[in-house]
């Protein structure tokens, strides 16, 4: 998992919603793309950046694509999360680096 990209993925607030809406389960990009006033073409930009990051994953049934959430990508980015903002350890200064 690259942290980078996990963040820049997570900083959109359209992919925010597309990854709350998996977490209630999978759904096609039809489905998820009618709820969205943007054209289908930025919407699979959207799927793309997430599918980058490894927060999501396609698969093909038939002409549709089904989308789930990668759970334990998001599990661990969360985690890394928390981790950043701890409060439990104290920040080390500049020169004890």
């Amino acid at each position: 998992m690259a942290i980078d990209e996990v963040f820049k993925a997570m900083a959109d607030p359209t992919r925010r919603k597309v990854l709350r809406m998996l977490s209630k389960g999978e759904l096609t990009a039809g489905q998820m793309s009618q709820r969205f006033d943007i054209s289908g073409p930025s919407m699979s930009h959207h799927f793309n950046v997430l599918k980058h990051a490894d927060l999501i994953r396609g698969r093909r049934e038939g002409q549709q694509i089904v989308y789930s959430l990668n759970t334990t990508v998001v599990q661990d980015a969360m985690a890394l999360f928390l981790d950043v903002f701890a409060k439990d350890e104290p920040l080390e200064s500049p020169d004890e680096s």
